[in-house]
């Protein structure tokens, strides 16, 4: 957290309410990304991106991987390169998220970085989520509007959700260092203020109920026999046999609602949910995997290990320690275990020694499903 930012204030006056413009609170700003090594990720394989230029009035939207020589052909209209989870391949990205680890992890959606030549940007628009947007390089000119909801217009774009209307009631230009927090629905926008404007977006997700409820659904759904039927034994003659009765109306909203209704089973269903990774196809598993042989030299030697920035930690207290959530997987911990767990969950990295012995199996799962990763001056 920074020296001279109150959380609790933040929270209370700011978070999910109004937006907030924090002058630099790093001390000395160091932006941790050159454009060109962004522009290097943008032509990845298995890295979402996007370039959006700005021609007579509108705004083109299109999708990577790009070429190498793309950026040199996109000529003197404005124009911006987003990419997606940039955390995930620099650590110094990674890094931005700790002074705002006073929100839960299990919040954190990812560090999408931008890059945008003179008057470049994505157009007066509102998302769904609260967001950081911290100056890493350059100037960017912020303004900020009212409130949007799902009743307000939209230009007609295909793809790019843009505000036809859009009248500042505040505006900004930030510097290196400086963060913009932008709260849900607001409507915003953002135009860089000459060449070599980089932006790092710390968004934050927020669960929807329609997807909350389809997914918890499936999930019991999967789980349940197919015999699991509607029983109407005491059933007595109809008097139309078109209608639904009251008692059957009854009987199957109990019958749904019984099923997903267990809170412990939806608090373990939300932990492997939640942090199921945003790219699951991603494969960061070692060439070699570690055994329990590796583990205890690593111990012996007191390595660190290091969480992987594309991976989500989490967990859930219960009378017998914790329940412990990995990029999806679950694991039940008591007693040393379960505070190895809390401090997996708690630290980007952990120093090995023989006292987290009790552990060393969770440990050697978890950096085989490369969840962990050992650190390059300690691997075994």
């Amino acid at each position: 957290m920074f020296p001279s930012f109150d959380a609790e204030a933040f929270l209370r006056d700011h978070w999910q309410k109004r937006p907030l413009l924090i002058r630099n609170p790093w001390g000395a700003w160091v932006n941790p990304l050159e454009p060109d090594e962004l522009a290097g990720l943008a032509c990845e394989e298995g890295i979402e991106s996007r370039i959006v230029v700005q021609r007579d009035g509108d705004w083109a939207l299109e999708h990577g991987p790009f070429g190498e020589d793309r950026f040199a052909t996109l000529g003197g209209s404005p124009w911006t390169l987003l990419v997606q989870a940039v955390d995930h391949h620099a650590p110094d990205v990674a890094a931005l998220i700790a002074p705002f680890r006073f929100i839960p992890d299990w919040r954190i959606d990812d560090v999408m970085v931008s890059y945008a030549s003179d008057g470049g940007g994505v157009g007066p628009h509102f998302d769904q989520y609260d967001v950081f947007l911290v100056q890493g390089l350059g100037r960017r000119r912020w303004r900020v509007g009212p409130r949007c909801d799902r009743d307000t217009l939209l230009r007609p774009h295909g793809e790019l959700r843009l505000l036809p209307d859009f009248t500042a009631t505040d505006e900004w230009v930030l510097e290196p260092g400086d963060i913009l927090y932008v709260p849900p629905g607001f409507a915003h926008e953002g135009v860089a203020v000459g060449d070599d404007c980089m932006t790092y977006s710390i968004g934050f997700r927020a669960p929807s109920r329609p997807d909350m409820l389809v997914e918890w659904a499936e999930h019991l759904a999967a789980a349940m026999p197919d015999d699991d039927l509607y029983a109407d034994p005491d059933l007595t003659p109809a008097t139309n046999p078109g209608e639904i009765a009251p008692d059957a109306i009854a009987r199957l909203h109990a019958m749904t609602i019984a099923a997903m209704a267990n809170r412990s089973d939806f608090a373990n269903w939300f932990g492997q949910h939640v942090t199921t990774p945003k790219y699951p196809d991603a494969d960061w598993r070692p060439e070699e995997p570690v055994t329990t042989e590796n583990m205890l030299a690593l111990m012996d030697a007191g390595a660190d290990l290091m969480r992987n920035p594309a991976s989500r930690f989490a967990f859930l207290r219960s009378d017998n320690g914790v329940t412990l959530f990995v990029d999806g997987s679950v694991h039940a911990c008591a007693g040393d275990l379960a505070l190895l767990a809390q401090q997996l969950c708690a630290h980007p990295a952990v120093t090995l020694d023989r006292s987290m012995a009790a552990g060393i199996d969770l440990l050697v799962t978890l950096v085989n499903q490369g969840s962990l990763m050992i650190d390059d001056g300690h691997e075994d």
